[in-house]
C-alpha cells in the first residue's frame, strides 16, 4: 500500500464540522497525518474535489440482487446468483460505500470472498440469515410447501434468506446456528413487512422472552441484535427485549422513541426501497401487491424519523435495496438530505453508521489514526446532494489504504 498524499481536496471529514481544504497522509491503510507534511510517496491531486469519508451503508441485502420471485422460485442457478451478488458488491464499491451491514441473505462465503480480494466489493458485516417467526415475515415458500423444506433454498457459502423458528428453544439452535456459519451480530424480524408473503405491517412476530433468547446468545458473543421493526408494538417487544437497533420503524411514535433514547436503541430508517417499490415493483422481480402494501410507508416514515431525532434516538441510514438495481445506494442519502440536510445525511452514513456497526475509532470520520476509507466527489455533494445518487461523482474511492476506483 505504501505512503501516499491527497492534495487540493476540500475535506469533510464526517464530524459536521464544515469542509476545511487540507491534505491527507496515507501510510499502511491508515490515515497518518492532515495537513503539510514530508514529501515523499505519491501524490493524488483532487483540485475542485471534495473527501469523504468511505460512505457506510447500515441496511443492505448483496444476496437479493437477482429478481426475488424467480431466486426463491428456482427459476435463477447458483452460477447466476453468485454473478450478482458479486456484481452488486463490485457496484456498491463503485459508488463510495466502503462498509456495509448485510441485514440477511448471503452466506458466510460472500463475506470471506470479498475479504480475501477475489471479488470488488465494500467490507462487509452479516448476520447471516435472518431469524424469523414460522410463516412470518422473511419466509417466501408457497403456501403449500411444509416449513422444513425452507432450508434448501439456502445455497450453502453463498445466499440463505432466512431461518424459521417456532419457540424460543428452536430460536436458540438456528441463531447459534448463524453464528457458526459466521453471524457477526443477529436480525430477527419483530412484525410483518412490505415485501411480505404471509404477513401484515400491522403483526407482530417473536414474543419479548423469545427476542430475549436471541439478546441473551448475541451478548455472549460480545455482539448485539437488530430487529426489522415497523410498527410500535413490536418495537417495543424488541427494546424490553434489549436489541441494540431497530430498522425501518415506519410507524414510530413518541412514546416509543422515548423509549428507545432511554435505552440507547438505534434507528436505520430506509428511504431508498421504498421508493424503489413503488416506482419499480417489477424490477425487484415482485409483483404488483407488494407496491400496494408500500403505500403510505414514505409518508409515516417521514414522521417518524422527525419523531426519533425529537427524542435524540441515534439515527443511521440505510438503503435496503433489493433486486437487480442495486447500483445507485447513494440515492439514500440524497433522499436524507431533502429531509434534513446535507451534512446530517454525511454524518449518518458515515460517523453514526460506524458507531451503530461498533466500528467507531476505525472508519466513519478522517481523522489521524483511522482507516483510510477516502471518497473524493466530483462537485460538492453538500451543496448538491444528487452528486451522491449517481456512482460516476464518486470519482476516486480509497479503501484501507488502496485506490479501489480512479477515474479521474
Amino acid at each position: 500500500m505504501g505512503r501516499f498524499q491527497v492534495v487540493g481536496a476540500a475535506v469533510a471529514d464526517g464530524t459536521g464540522r464544515d469542509p476545511v481544504d487540507v491534505s491527507v497522509t496515507v501510510e499502511d491503510g491508515r490515515i497518518t497525518q492532515l495537513g503539510a507534511a514530508e514529501a515523499h510517496g505519491e501524490r493524488l491531486d483532487a483540485g475542485g474535489l471534495t473527501m469523504t469519508p468511505g460512505l457506510i451503508d447500515a441496511h443492505v441485502h448483496l444476496g437479493l440482487s437477482s429478481p426475488i420471485q424467480p431466486q426463491f422460485s428456482f427459476r435463477i442457478s447458483a452460477a447466476e446468483i453468485a454473478a450478482d451478488i458479486f456484481a452488486a458488491a463490485g457496484a456498491t464499491l463503485d459508488a463510495g460505500f466502503t462498509t456495509v451491514r448485510d441485514t440477511g441473505g448471503i452466506d458466510g462465503g460472500v463475506v470471506t470472498t470479498i475479504a480475501k480480494g477475489k471479488v470488488r466489493g465494500p467490507r462487509v458485516l452479516s448476520c447471516g440469515p435472518v431469524q424469523c417467526q414460522t410463516g412470518g415475515h422473511g419466509y417466501y415458500g408457497a403456501e403449500w410447501e411444509p416449513t422444513e423444506l425452507w432450508n434448501r433454498h439456502h445455497v450453502p457459502g453463498l445466499c440463505a434468506l432466512s431461518m424459521m423458528s417456532g419457540n424460543a428453544d428452536e430460536l436458540r439452535g438456528n441463531v447459534r446456528e448463524a453464528f457458526r456459519r459466521g453471524a457477526t451480530f443477529l436480525k430477527l424480524c419483530v412484525t410483518g413487512g412490505v415485501v411480505g408473503a404471509h404477513d401484515r405491517l400491522t403483526d407482530t412476530q417473536f414474543t419479548v422472552e423469545e427476542i430475549a433468547v436471541a439478546v441473551q446468545e448475541a451478548a455472549a458473543r460480545g455482539t448485539y441484535v437488530t430487529v426489522h421493526a415497523h410498527n410500535n408494538d413490536g418495537i417495543r417487544n424488541a427494546v424490553e427485549a434489549g436489541v441494540r437497533c431497530v430498522e425501518h420503524g415506519t410507524d414510530l411514535d413518541e412514546s416509543t422513541a422515548a423509549l428507545m433514547a432511554s435505552r440507547e436503541v438505534a434507528l436505520v430508517p430506509t428511504f431508498a426501497v421504498v421508493e424503489q417499490l413503488l416506482h419499480d415493483t417489477a424490477g425487484a422481480g415482485l409483483d404488483e401487491s407488494t407496491r400496494d402494501r408500500g403505500m403510505g410507508v414514505r409518508e409515516r416514515m417521514t414522521e417518524a424519523l422527525a419523531v426519533a431525532k425529537e427524542a435524540g434516538v441515534r439515527i443511521g441510514l440505510g438503503s435496503d435495496l433489493i433486486g437487480p438495481a442495486q447500483d445507485r445506494r447513494g440515492g439514500e442519502l440524497t433522499l436524507r438530505a431533502a429531509l434534513e440536510t446535507p451534512m446530517d445525511a454525511l454524518v449518518a452514513a458515515t460517523k453514526t453508521n460506524a458507531e451503530i456497526l461498533g466500528l467507531s475509532g476505525d472508519v466513519g470520520v478522517i481523522a489521524t489514526g483511522m482507516r483510510a476509507d477516502l471518497v473524493l466527489w466530483n462537485g460538492n455533494p453538500l451543496e448538491d446532494p444528487e452528486l451522491f445518487a449517481d456512482p460516476a461523482n464518486a470519482v476516486v474511492v480509497v479503501q484501507a489504504g488502496r485506490v479501489v476506483k480512479d477515474l479521474r
